[in-house]
Protein backbone atom coordinates (compact mmCIF):
# COMPACT_ATOMS: atom_id res chain seq x y z
CA UNK A 1 0.00 0.00 0.00
CA UNK A 2 2.80 2.41 0.85
CA UNK A 3 4.39 1.73 -2.54
CA UNK A 4 1.11 2.63 -4.28
CA UNK A 5 0.78 5.87 -2.38
CA UNK A 6 4.37 6.97 -2.90
CA UNK A 7 4.17 5.96 -6.56
CA UNK A 8 1.34 8.49 -6.92
CA UNK A 9 3.59 11.34 -5.78
CA UNK A 10 5.72 13.08 -8.39
CA UNK A 11 9.22 13.52 -6.87
CA UNK A 12 9.52 16.95 -8.49
CA UNK A 13 6.25 18.08 -6.93
CA UNK A 14 7.36 16.67 -3.57
CA UNK A 15 10.60 18.65 -3.73
CA UNK A 16 8.66 21.82 -4.49
CA UNK A 17 6.48 21.24 -1.42
CA UNK A 18 9.47 20.63 0.78
CA UNK A 19 10.63 24.07 -0.26
CA UNK A 20 7.42 25.56 1.17
CA UNK A 21 7.81 23.53 4.37
CA UNK A 22 11.45 24.50 4.91
CA UNK A 23 10.70 27.83 6.68
CA UNK A 24 8.57 25.90 9.20
CA UNK A 25 11.05 23.24 10.32
CA UNK A 26 10.19 23.74 13.99
CA UNK A 27 6.47 23.34 13.32
CA UNK A 28 7.12 20.22 11.22
CA UNK A 29 9.15 18.79 14.13
CA UNK A 30 6.23 19.43 16.51
CA UNK A 31 3.83 17.68 14.13
CA UNK A 32 6.09 14.64 13.74
CA UNK A 33 6.73 14.41 17.49
CA UNK A 34 3.00 14.56 18.19
CA UNK A 35 2.46 11.78 15.61
CA UNK A 36 5.02 9.56 17.36
CA UNK A 37 3.58 10.18 20.82
CA UNK A 38 0.00 9.75 19.63
CA UNK A 39 0.88 6.46 17.97
CA UNK A 40 2.75 5.26 21.08
CA UNK A 41 -0.33 5.97 23.22
CA UNK A 42 -2.56 4.10 20.76
CA UNK A 43 -0.25 1.09 20.73
CA UNK A 44 -0.01 1.11 24.51
CA UNK A 45 -3.79 1.05 25.16
CA UNK A 46 -4.38 -2.63 24.20
CA UNK A 47 -1.35 -3.62 26.30
CA UNK A 48 -2.90 -1.84 29.29
CA UNK A 49 -6.18 -3.68 28.62
CA UNK A 50 -4.26 -6.97 28.50
CA UNK A 51 -2.69 -6.20 31.87
CA UNK A 52 -6.10 -5.31 33.34
CA UNK A 53 -7.74 -8.50 32.05
CA UNK A 54 -4.91 -10.73 33.28
CA UNK A 55 -4.99 -9.00 36.69
CA UNK A 56 -8.77 -9.40 36.94
CA UNK A 57 -8.61 -13.18 36.35
CA UNK A 58 -5.51 -13.67 38.43
CA UNK A 59 -3.15 -14.43 35.55
CA UNK A 60 -0.83 -11.52 36.39
CA UNK A 61 1.14 -10.49 39.46
CA UNK A 62 0.30 -6.82 38.87
CA UNK A 63 -2.69 -5.22 40.56
CA UNK A 64 -5.89 -4.36 38.69
CA UNK A 65 -5.69 -0.85 40.16
CA UNK A 66 -2.28 -0.21 38.60
CA UNK A 67 -3.47 -1.57 35.26
CA UNK A 68 -6.52 0.71 35.29
CA UNK A 69 -4.38 3.72 36.24
CA UNK A 70 -2.05 2.93 33.34
CA UNK A 71 -5.03 2.61 30.99
CA UNK A 72 -6.48 5.95 32.18
CA UNK A 73 -3.14 7.72 31.77
CA UNK A 74 -2.69 6.33 28.25
CA UNK A 75 -6.27 7.30 27.34
CA UNK A 76 -5.64 10.90 28.48
CA UNK A 77 -2.33 11.03 26.60
CA UNK A 78 -4.00 9.55 23.53
CA UNK A 79 -6.60 12.32 23.52
CA UNK A 80 -4.07 15.07 24.21
CA UNK A 81 -1.56 13.99 21.57
CA UNK A 82 -4.36 13.37 19.06
CA UNK A 83 -5.52 16.96 19.54
CA UNK A 84 -1.93 18.24 19.35
CA UNK A 85 -1.35 16.30 16.12
CA UNK A 86 -4.47 17.64 14.38
CA UNK A 87 -4.10 21.20 15.70
CA UNK A 88 -0.41 21.57 14.83
CA UNK A 89 -0.97 19.99 11.39
CA UNK A 90 -3.87 22.35 10.63
CA UNK A 91 -1.81 25.41 11.62
CA UNK A 92 1.10 24.24 9.50
CA UNK A 93 -1.19 23.54 6.53
CA UNK A 94 -2.79 26.99 6.79
CA UNK A 95 0.61 28.71 6.76
CA UNK A 96 1.83 26.71 3.77
CA UNK A 97 -1.40 27.38 1.86
CA UNK A 98 -1.09 31.09 2.70
CA UNK A 99 2.44 31.14 1.25
CA UNK A 100 1.27 29.24 -1.83
CA UNK A 101 -1.68 31.54 -2.47
CA UNK A 102 0.57 34.56 -2.06
CA UNK A 103 3.13 33.09 -4.46
CA UNK A 104 0.43 32.43 -7.07
CA UNK A 105 -1.00 35.94 -6.71
CA UNK A 106 2.41 37.60 -6.97
CA UNK A 107 3.36 35.48 -9.99
CA UNK A 108 0.11 36.19 -11.82
CA UNK A 109 0.70 39.91 -11.26
CA UNK A 110 4.02 39.61 -13.08
CA UNK A 111 3.33 37.29 -16.03
CA UNK A 112 2.95 38.96 -19.39
CA UNK A 113 -0.43 39.69 -20.93
CA UNK A 114 0.28 36.98 -23.50
CA UNK A 115 -0.57 34.39 -20.86
CA UNK A 116 -3.94 35.98 -20.12
CA UNK A 117 -4.65 36.38 -23.84
CA UNK A 118 -4.63 32.56 -24.16
CA UNK A 119 -5.92 31.47 -20.74
CA UNK A 120 -9.57 30.96 -19.83
CA UNK A 121 -10.29 33.00 -16.71
CA UNK A 122 -12.69 30.38 -15.34
CA UNK A 123 -10.10 27.62 -15.52
CA UNK A 124 -7.55 29.91 -13.92
CA UNK A 125 -9.93 30.67 -11.05
CA UNK A 126 -10.50 26.93 -10.66
CA UNK A 127 -6.79 26.55 -10.00
CA UNK A 128 -6.66 29.48 -7.61
CA UNK A 129 -9.60 28.25 -5.54
CA UNK A 130 -10.57 24.61 -6.08
CA UNK A 131 -7.05 23.24 -6.55
CA UNK A 132 -5.67 25.17 -3.59
CA UNK A 133 -8.55 23.92 -1.44
CA UNK A 134 -7.82 20.32 -2.50
CA UNK A 135 -4.22 20.81 -1.52
CA UNK A 136 -5.22 22.31 1.82
CA UNK A 137 -7.45 19.31 2.53
CA UNK A 138 -4.56 16.95 1.82
CA UNK A 139 -2.08 18.87 3.96
CA UNK A 140 -4.47 18.88 6.91
CA UNK A 141 -5.02 15.14 6.59
CA UNK A 142 -1.45 14.17 5.75
CA UNK A 143 -0.47 13.75 9.40
CA UNK A 144 -3.29 11.26 9.80
CA UNK A 145 -1.84 9.28 6.90
CA UNK A 146 1.66 9.39 8.43
CA UNK A 147 0.20 8.36 11.77
CA UNK A 148 -1.66 5.48 10.12
CA UNK A 149 1.49 4.19 8.40
CA UNK A 150 3.43 4.43 11.64
CA UNK A 151 0.62 2.73 13.57
CA UNK A 152 0.50 -0.14 11.06
CA UNK A 153 4.22 -0.78 11.45
CA UNK A 154 4.05 -0.68 15.26
CA UNK A 155 1.05 -3.02 15.41
CA UNK A 156 2.78 -5.58 13.18
CA UNK A 157 5.83 -5.53 15.46
CA UNK A 158 3.73 -5.86 18.63
CA UNK A 159 1.65 -8.74 17.20
CA UNK A 160 4.75 -10.66 16.22
CA UNK A 161 6.41 -10.01 19.58
CA UNK A 162 3.33 -11.10 21.56
CA UNK A 163 2.95 -14.36 19.60
CA UNK A 164 4.62 -14.64 16.25
CA UNK A 165 2.65 -17.73 15.17
CA UNK A 166 -0.76 -16.12 15.78
CA UNK A 167 0.57 -12.83 14.40
CA UNK A 168 1.54 -14.42 11.10
CA UNK A 169 -1.80 -16.23 10.81
CA UNK A 170 -3.67 -12.99 11.51
CA UNK A 171 -1.70 -11.10 8.85
CA UNK A 172 -2.54 -13.67 6.17
CA UNK A 173 -5.34 -11.37 4.93
CA UNK A 174 -2.82 -8.77 3.80
CA UNK A 175 -1.85 -10.48 0.49
CA UNK A 176 -5.56 -10.70 -0.38
CA UNK A 177 -6.03 -7.00 0.40
CA UNK A 178 -3.00 -6.05 -1.68
CA UNK A 179 -4.34 -8.07 -4.63
CA UNK A 180 -7.77 -6.42 -4.42
CA UNK A 181 -6.19 -2.95 -4.31
CA UNK A 182 -4.02 -3.78 -7.31
CA UNK A 183 -7.19 -4.43 -9.33
CA UNK A 184 -9.07 -1.46 -7.85
CA UNK A 185 -6.38 1.18 -8.26
CA UNK A 186 -6.22 1.68 -12.09
CA UNK A 187 -10.02 1.71 -12.34
CA UNK A 188 -10.36 4.19 -9.47
CA UNK A 189 -7.69 6.52 -10.87
CA UNK A 190 -9.69 6.96 -14.10
CA UNK A 191 -12.75 7.89 -12.05
CA UNK A 192 -10.80 10.43 -9.98
CA UNK A 193 -9.21 11.96 -13.08
CA UNK A 194 -12.57 12.37 -14.81
CA UNK A 195 -13.97 14.08 -11.70
CA UNK A 196 -11.21 16.69 -11.77
CA UNK A 197 -11.69 17.36 -15.48
CA UNK A 198 -15.46 17.79 -15.26
CA UNK A 199 -15.17 20.00 -12.16
CA UNK A 200 -12.78 22.31 -13.99
CA UNK A 201 -15.15 22.50 -16.97
CA UNK A 202 -18.11 23.40 -14.76
CA UNK A 203 -16.13 26.12 -12.97
CA UNK A 204 -15.02 27.61 -16.29
CA UNK A 205 -18.58 27.64 -17.65
CA UNK A 206 -19.90 29.23 -14.47
CA UNK A 207 -17.27 31.98 -14.48
CA UNK A 208 -17.88 32.74 -18.15
CA UNK A 209 -21.63 32.99 -17.66
CA UNK A 210 -21.30 35.29 -14.63
CA UNK A 211 -18.73 37.54 -16.33
CA UNK A 212 -21.02 37.88 -19.34
CA UNK A 213 -24.29 38.19 -17.43
CA UNK A 214 -25.21 41.51 -19.07
CA UNK A 215 -24.88 40.00 -22.52
CA UNK A 216 -26.80 36.91 -21.39
CA UNK A 217 -29.72 38.95 -20.12
CA UNK A 218 -29.66 41.34 -23.04
CA UNK A 219 -29.81 38.40 -25.50
CA UNK A 220 -32.32 36.50 -23.33
CA UNK A 221 -30.12 33.40 -23.40
CA UNK A 222 -30.90 32.36 -19.82
CA UNK A 223 -32.75 29.18 -20.80
CA UNK A 224 -30.19 28.15 -23.41
CA UNK A 225 -27.26 28.82 -21.07
CA UNK A 226 -28.99 26.96 -18.26
CA UNK A 227 -29.47 23.93 -20.49
CA UNK A 228 -25.81 23.96 -21.51
CA UNK A 229 -24.74 24.34 -17.90
CA UNK A 230 -27.16 21.59 -16.82
CA UNK A 231 -25.49 19.16 -19.22
CA UNK A 232 -22.03 20.02 -17.89
CA UNK A 233 -23.22 19.88 -14.27
CA UNK A 234 -24.89 16.49 -14.84
CA UNK A 235 -21.68 15.16 -16.36
CA UNK A 236 -19.81 16.40 -13.29
CA UNK A 237 -22.46 14.86 -11.00
CA UNK A 238 -22.12 11.46 -12.66
CA UNK A 239 -18.34 11.70 -12.40
CA UNK A 240 -18.58 12.60 -8.71
CA UNK A 241 -20.96 9.71 -8.02
CA UNK A 242 -18.67 7.28 -9.79
CA UNK A 243 -15.69 8.67 -7.89
CA UNK A 244 -17.57 8.35 -4.59
CA UNK A 245 -18.44 4.77 -5.39
CA UNK A 246 -14.82 4.02 -6.26
CA UNK A 247 -13.52 5.54 -3.02
CA UNK A 248 -16.18 3.84 -0.87
CA UNK A 249 -15.76 0.43 -2.48
CA UNK A 250 -12.71 -0.34 -0.36
CA UNK A 251 -14.58 0.30 2.90
CA UNK A 252 -16.77 -2.86 2.85
CA UNK A 253 -13.80 -4.81 1.51
CA UNK A 254 -11.72 -3.83 4.53
CA UNK A 255 -14.70 -4.53 6.82
CA UNK A 256 -15.02 -8.08 5.46
CA UNK A 257 -11.29 -8.67 5.91
CA UNK A 258 -11.53 -7.28 9.44
CA UNK A 259 -14.20 -9.88 10.21
CA UNK A 260 -12.03 -12.61 8.73
CA UNK A 261 -9.07 -11.53 10.84
CA UNK A 262 -11.24 -11.41 13.96
CA UNK A 263 -12.48 -14.91 13.25
CA UNK A 264 -8.90 -16.16 12.87
CA UNK A 265 -7.91 -14.62 16.19
CA UNK A 266 -10.95 -16.05 18.01
CA UNK A 267 -10.62 -19.55 16.52
CA UNK A 268 -6.84 -19.96 16.51
CA UNK A 269 -6.22 -17.81 19.59
CA UNK A 270 -9.09 -19.41 21.49
CA UNK A 271 -7.56 -22.82 20.91
CA UNK A 272 -4.23 -21.54 22.18
CA UNK A 273 -5.92 -20.23 25.34
CA UNK A 274 -7.61 -23.57 25.99
CA UNK A 275 -4.26 -25.28 25.60
CA UNK A 276 -2.69 -22.81 28.04
CA UNK A 277 -0.30 -21.48 25.41
CA UNK A 278 -1.76 -17.98 25.39
CA UNK A 279 -3.44 -15.87 28.06
CA UNK A 280 -6.93 -14.38 27.85
CA UNK A 281 -5.52 -10.88 28.13
CA UNK A 282 -3.29 -11.53 25.12
CA UNK A 283 -6.30 -12.64 23.02
CA UNK A 284 -8.21 -9.48 24.01
CA UNK A 285 -5.18 -7.40 23.08
CA UNK A 286 -4.89 -9.26 19.77
CA UNK A 287 -8.53 -8.46 18.95
CA UNK A 288 -8.01 -4.77 19.69
CA UNK A 289 -4.82 -4.72 17.61
CA UNK A 290 -6.48 -6.42 14.66
CA UNK A 291 -9.27 -3.85 14.76
CA UNK A 292 -6.77 -1.01 15.05
CA UNK A 293 -4.65 -2.58 12.32
CA UNK A 294 -7.41 -2.57 9.72
CA UNK A 295 -8.80 0.85 10.70
CA UNK A 296 -5.71 2.64 9.31
CA UNK A 297 -6.04 0.59 6.13
CA UNK A 298 -9.64 1.76 5.79
CA UNK A 299 -8.57 5.34 6.49
CA UNK A 300 -5.76 5.17 3.98
CA UNK A 301 -8.17 3.87 1.36
CA UNK A 302 -10.31 6.94 1.94
CA UNK A 303 -7.32 9.28 2.04
CA UNK A 304 -6.04 7.91 -1.25
CA UNK A 305 -8.86 9.82 -2.96
CA UNK A 306 -7.69 13.00 -1.25
CA UNK A 307 -4.12 12.24 -2.31
CA UNK A 308 -5.17 11.79 -5.93
CA UNK A 309 -7.00 15.12 -5.93
CA UNK A 310 -4.07 16.83 -4.24
CA UNK A 311 -1.54 15.36 -6.69
CA UNK A 312 -3.53 16.62 -9.67
CA UNK A 313 -4.10 19.97 -7.95
CA UNK A 314 -0.37 20.30 -7.25
CA UNK A 315 0.50 19.78 -10.90
CA UNK A 316 -2.02 22.42 -11.93
CA UNK A 317 -0.87 24.88 -9.26
CA UNK A 318 2.79 24.54 -10.17
CA UNK A 319 1.89 24.86 -13.84
CA UNK A 320 0.67 28.36 -12.97
CA UNK A 321 3.75 29.10 -10.86
CA UNK A 322 5.97 27.84 -13.71
CA UNK A 323 4.46 30.14 -16.34
CA UNK A 324 7.57 31.90 -17.64
CA UNK A 325 7.93 35.61 -17.00
CA UNK A 326 8.38 36.77 -20.59
CA UNK A 327 8.58 40.39 -19.50
CA UNK A 328 11.31 40.81 -16.87
CA UNK A 329 13.78 43.49 -15.94
CA UNK A 330 17.17 42.84 -17.46
CA UNK A 331 20.11 42.56 -15.05
CA UNK A 332 21.25 46.10 -14.36
CA UNK A 333 18.09 47.67 -15.82
CA UNK A 334 18.27 51.45 -15.65
CA UNK A 335 15.64 53.79 -14.22
CA UNK A 336 13.84 56.39 -16.29
CA UNK A 337 14.38 59.72 -14.63
CA UNK A 338 14.44 63.20 -16.13
CA UNK A 339 14.65 62.13 -19.76
CA UNK A 340 12.45 64.05 -22.17
CA UNK A 341 9.36 61.91 -22.81
CA UNK A 342 9.84 61.00 -26.45
CA UNK A 343 8.60 57.75 -28.02
CA UNK A 344 10.30 56.02 -30.95
CA UNK A 345 9.60 52.82 -32.91
CA UNK A 346 12.48 51.57 -35.04
CA UNK A 347 11.49 48.91 -37.63
CA UNK A 348 9.18 47.13 -35.19
CA UNK A 349 7.52 43.85 -36.13
CA UNK A 350 5.21 42.21 -33.61
CA UNK A 351 2.31 39.76 -33.30
CA UNK A 352 0.41 37.78 -30.70
CA UNK A 353 0.76 34.41 -32.44
CA UNK A 354 3.79 32.97 -34.23
CA UNK A 355 3.70 33.65 -37.93
CA UNK A 356 0.86 36.19 -37.66
CA UNK A 357 2.38 39.67 -37.33
CA UNK A 358 0.10 42.52 -36.34
CA UNK A 359 2.69 45.26 -36.89
CA UNK A 360 5.04 45.08 -39.86
CA UNK A 361 8.27 47.11 -39.88
CA UNK A 362 6.75 50.10 -38.07
CA UNK A 363 8.95 53.18 -37.63
CA UNK A 364 7.72 56.41 -36.03
CA UNK A 365 8.78 59.12 -33.61
CA UNK A 366 6.57 61.06 -31.23
CA UNK A 367 8.20 64.29 -30.12
CA UNK A 368 8.17 65.25 -26.43
CA UNK A 369 4.94 66.94 -25.29
CA UNK A 370 3.22 66.30 -28.61
CA UNK A 371 -0.17 64.65 -28.99
CA UNK A 372 -0.26 61.97 -31.66
CA UNK A 373 -3.46 60.19 -32.68
CA UNK A 374 -3.56 56.65 -34.05
CA UNK A 375 -6.46 55.81 -36.33
CA UNK A 376 -7.32 53.00 -38.67
CA UNK A 377 -9.64 50.05 -39.20
CA UNK A 378 -10.11 47.45 -36.47
CA UNK A 379 -7.08 45.16 -36.28
CA UNK A 380 -4.71 47.64 -37.88
CA UNK A 381 -2.36 47.60 -34.85
CA UNK A 382 -3.26 50.73 -32.88
CA UNK A 383 -3.61 49.06 -29.47
CA UNK A 384 -0.50 46.98 -30.16
CA UNK A 385 1.55 50.18 -30.44
CA UNK A 386 0.18 51.32 -27.07
CA UNK A 387 0.93 47.96 -25.47
CA UNK A 388 4.49 47.86 -26.79
CA UNK A 389 5.14 51.40 -25.55
CA UNK A 390 4.22 50.31 -22.03
CA UNK A 391 6.09 47.02 -22.60
CA UNK A 392 3.14 44.76 -21.96
CA UNK A 393 4.75 42.69 -24.73
CA UNK A 394 8.20 42.49 -26.28
CA UNK A 395 8.76 43.16 -29.98
CA UNK A 396 9.74 40.40 -32.37
CA UNK A 397 12.07 42.66 -34.30
CA UNK A 398 13.26 46.23 -33.91
CA UNK A 399 13.15 48.34 -30.78
CA UNK A 400 10.85 50.68 -28.86
CA UNK A 401 12.46 53.67 -27.17
CA UNK A 402 11.02 55.85 -24.41
CA UNK A 403 13.09 58.87 -23.46
CA UNK A 404 15.76 57.59 -25.85
CA UNK A 405 16.11 54.27 -24.02
CA UNK A 406 15.05 50.81 -25.18
CA UNK A 407 12.09 49.82 -22.98
CA UNK A 408 13.70 46.38 -22.53
CA UNK A 409 16.67 48.01 -20.80
CA UNK A 410 14.75 50.08 -18.24
CA UNK A 411 12.98 48.87 -15.12
CA UNK A 412 9.29 48.15 -15.44
CA UNK A 413 8.58 50.12 -12.27
CA UNK A 414 10.08 53.32 -13.69
CA UNK A 415 8.32 52.71 -17.00
CA UNK A 416 5.04 52.43 -15.10
CA UNK A 417 5.79 55.69 -13.29
CA UNK A 418 6.43 57.39 -16.62
CA UNK A 419 3.42 56.09 -18.56
CA UNK A 420 -0.28 55.96 -17.65
CA UNK A 421 -3.08 54.47 -19.71
CA UNK A 422 -6.79 55.24 -19.83
CA UNK A 423 -8.72 52.42 -21.48
CA UNK A 424 -12.02 52.22 -23.34
CA UNK A 425 -13.75 50.62 -20.36
CA UNK A 426 -12.37 52.15 -17.17
CA UNK A 427 -11.69 49.52 -14.52
CA UNK A 428 -12.50 50.61 -10.99
CA UNK A 429 -11.69 48.39 -8.05
CA UNK A 430 -13.74 47.60 -4.97
CA UNK A 431 -13.18 50.31 -2.39
CA UNK A 432 -13.82 54.00 -2.03
CA UNK A 433 -13.51 56.62 -4.74
CA UNK A 434 -10.52 58.10 -2.88
CA UNK A 435 -8.77 54.71 -2.83
CA UNK A 436 -9.36 54.29 -6.55
CA UNK A 437 -8.04 57.74 -7.42
CA UNK A 438 -4.90 57.05 -5.37
CA UNK A 439 -4.53 53.54 -6.81
CA UNK A 440 -1.13 54.15 -8.39
CA UNK A 441 -0.05 57.12 -6.31
CA UNK A 442 0.57 58.18 -2.71
CA UNK A 443 -0.88 61.64 -3.29
CA UNK A 444 -2.48 63.45 -0.37
CA UNK A 445 -6.29 63.98 -0.35
CA UNK A 446 -6.00 67.66 -1.34
CA UNK A 447 -4.06 66.72 -4.49
CA UNK A 448 -6.63 64.06 -5.32
CA UNK A 449 -9.50 66.52 -4.97
CA UNK A 450 -7.62 69.06 -7.09
CA UNK A 451 -7.20 66.46 -9.85
CA UNK A 452 -10.90 65.59 -9.68
CA UNK A 453 -11.78 69.29 -10.01
CA UNK A 454 -9.45 69.64 -13.00
CA UNK A 455 -11.27 66.91 -14.97
CA UNK A 456 -14.76 68.03 -13.85
CA UNK A 457 -15.34 64.98 -11.64
CA UNK A 458 -15.51 66.79 -8.29
CA UNK A 459 -19.09 67.97 -8.78
CA UNK A 460 -20.69 64.56 -9.22
CA UNK A 461 -18.46 63.04 -6.51
CA UNK A 462 -19.63 65.69 -4.06
CA UNK A 463 -23.26 64.79 -4.77
CA UNK A 464 -22.70 61.16 -3.75
CA UNK A 465 -23.89 60.18 -0.22
CA UNK A 466 -20.37 59.88 1.19
CA UNK A 467 -18.45 61.93 -1.35
CA UNK A 468 -14.93 60.68 -1.91
CA UNK A 469 -15.49 57.96 0.68
CA UNK A 470 -18.36 56.41 -1.26
CA UNK A 471 -17.80 52.69 -1.74
CA UNK A 472 -17.94 51.50 -5.33
CA UNK A 473 -19.68 48.32 -6.34
CA UNK A 474 -17.97 45.73 -8.48
CA UNK A 475 -16.12 47.59 -11.23
CA UNK A 476 -17.93 50.80 -10.23
CA UNK A 477 -21.32 49.66 -11.51
CA UNK A 478 -23.10 52.18 -9.28
CA UNK A 479 -21.71 54.97 -11.48
CA UNK A 480 -22.47 55.83 -15.10
CA UNK A 481 -19.89 55.02 -17.78
CA UNK A 482 -19.15 58.73 -18.15
CA UNK A 483 -18.57 59.15 -14.42
CA UNK A 484 -16.31 56.12 -14.38
CA UNK A 485 -14.31 57.53 -17.28
CA UNK A 486 -13.92 60.88 -15.51
CA UNK A 487 -12.60 58.99 -12.46
CA UNK A 488 -10.10 57.18 -14.66
CA UNK A 489 -8.93 60.55 -16.03
CA UNK A 490 -8.60 61.89 -12.49
CA UNK A 491 -6.65 58.78 -11.48
CA UNK A 492 -4.24 59.32 -14.38
CA UNK A 493 -3.87 62.99 -13.45
CA UNK A 494 -3.12 62.09 -9.82
CA UNK A 495 -0.36 59.76 -11.02
CA UNK A 496 1.06 62.74 -12.99
CA UNK A 497 2.75 60.71 -15.78
CA UNK A 498 5.03 62.18 -18.41
CA UNK A 499 3.40 60.03 -21.10
CA UNK A 500 -0.33 59.39 -21.38
CA UNK A 501 -2.00 56.79 -23.60
CA UNK A 502 -5.74 57.00 -24.25
CA UNK A 503 -7.05 53.81 -25.83
CA UNK A 504 -10.58 54.46 -27.13
CA UNK A 505 -11.21 56.45 -23.94
CA UNK A 506 -14.30 58.15 -25.42
CA UNK A 507 -15.75 55.22 -27.37
CA UNK A 508 -18.57 54.48 -24.92
CA UNK A 509 -19.45 58.11 -24.13
CA UNK A 510 -22.61 59.82 -25.33
CA UNK A 511 -22.35 63.14 -27.18
CA UNK A 512 -23.44 65.23 -24.17
CA UNK A 513 -20.97 63.59 -21.82
CA UNK A 514 -18.30 63.81 -24.50
CA UNK A 515 -18.22 67.60 -24.12
CA UNK A 516 -17.29 67.10 -20.45
CA UNK A 517 -14.73 64.49 -21.40
CA UNK A 518 -13.18 66.76 -24.01
CA UNK A 519 -12.74 69.55 -21.45
CA UNK A 520 -11.17 67.01 -19.07
CA UNK A 521 -8.84 65.82 -21.84
CA UNK A 522 -7.54 69.33 -22.44
CA UNK A 523 -6.38 69.43 -18.83
CA UNK A 524 -5.12 65.87 -18.87
CA UNK A 525 -3.06 66.15 -22.07
CA UNK A 526 -1.47 69.49 -21.25
CA UNK A 527 2.29 69.28 -20.82
CA UNK A 528 2.46 65.55 -21.62
CA UNK A 529 3.51 63.36 -24.50
CA UNK A 530 0.34 61.55 -25.47
CA UNK A 531 -0.95 58.83 -27.76
CA UNK A 532 -4.67 58.95 -28.46
CA UNK A 533 -6.38 55.97 -30.09
CA UNK A 534 -9.86 56.73 -31.37
CA UNK A 535 -12.45 55.55 -33.84
CA UNK A 536 -14.42 58.76 -33.31
CA UNK A 537 -12.27 60.90 -35.55
CA UNK A 538 -13.87 64.17 -34.44
CA UNK A 539 -12.20 63.71 -31.03
CA UNK A 540 -8.66 63.83 -32.41
CA UNK A 541 -8.82 66.66 -34.96
CA UNK A 542 -6.65 68.88 -32.78
CA UNK A 543 -3.83 66.35 -32.45
CA UNK A 544 -0.36 67.57 -33.46
CA UNK A 545 -0.11 64.60 -35.81
CA UNK A 546 -2.43 61.82 -36.91
CA UNK A 547 -0.94 58.47 -37.91
CA UNK A 548 -3.14 56.24 -40.07
CA UNK A 549 -2.58 52.50 -39.82
CA UNK A 550 -3.85 49.73 -42.06
CA UNK A 551 -2.97 46.04 -41.79
CA UNK A 552 -0.08 46.70 -39.46
CA UNK A 553 1.62 49.42 -41.52
CA UNK A 554 1.64 53.21 -41.49
CA UNK A 555 -0.12 54.36 -44.66
CA UNK A 556 -0.57 58.06 -43.89
CA UNK A 557 0.40 60.71 -41.36
CA UNK A 558 -0.14 64.42 -40.97
CA UNK A 559 -2.58 66.90 -39.45
CA UNK A 560 -6.34 66.58 -39.73
CA UNK A 561 -6.58 69.15 -42.54
CA UNK A 562 -3.61 67.69 -44.44
CA UNK A 563 -5.05 64.18 -44.35
CA UNK A 564 -8.50 65.34 -45.43
CA UNK A 565 -7.07 67.21 -48.39
CA UNK A 566 -4.96 64.21 -49.47
CA UNK A 567 -8.11 62.13 -50.04
CA UNK A 568 -6.58 58.93 -48.65
CA UNK A 569 -7.79 56.36 -46.13
CA UNK A 570 -8.26 58.93 -43.37
CA UNK A 571 -10.47 61.07 -45.58
CA UNK A 572 -12.57 58.02 -46.53
CA UNK A 573 -12.91 56.99 -42.88
CA UNK A 574 -13.88 60.52 -41.89
CA UNK A 575 -16.45 60.93 -44.66
CA UNK A 576 -17.99 57.51 -44.00
CA UNK A 577 -18.65 58.51 -40.39
CA UNK A 578 -19.28 62.20 -40.94
CA UNK A 579 -22.81 61.92 -39.66
CA UNK A 580 -21.49 60.86 -36.27
CA UNK A 581 -19.19 63.83 -35.77
CA UNK A 582 -19.39 67.55 -35.37
CA UNK A 583 -17.78 69.41 -38.21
Amino acid sequence: MAEEVFASIDPRILRRFLGYLRPYRARVAVVLLSVVLYTAAQVGLPLAIRAAVDSAIGRSSGSLRDALLLFSALAILNGFFGFLQDWSAARLAQRVIFDLRRAMFVHLQEVSLTFFDHTHVGRLMSRLTGDVNSLQEFLEQSTSAISDFFLLACIVIVLLVMNWQLGLVTLMVLPLLIGIRALWLPWAQKKFRRTRETSSTVTAALAENINGIRTVQESRREDLNFERFRILALDNLHALLESAMASQLMVPTVDVLTGVSMAIVVIVGGGAVLQGILGVGAIVAFIFYVQRFLDPIRNLSMQYTVLQRATAASHRIFEVLDVPLDIEDMPGATVLGEEVPSIEFHHVTFGYRPGQPVLRDISLRIEPYHCVALVGPTGSGKTSIAGLTHRFYDVWEGEVLVGGRDVRHVSQASLGDTISMVLQEPFLFSGTIMENLRYNSQADPDSVIAAARAVNAHEFISRLPEGYHTNLRQRGRNLSIGQRQLLSFARALVANPKILILDEATANIDSFTELEIQRALQVLLKGRTSIVIAHRLATIRDADRIIVLDRGAIVEQGTHDELLSSGGLYARLYRSAAGSFDE
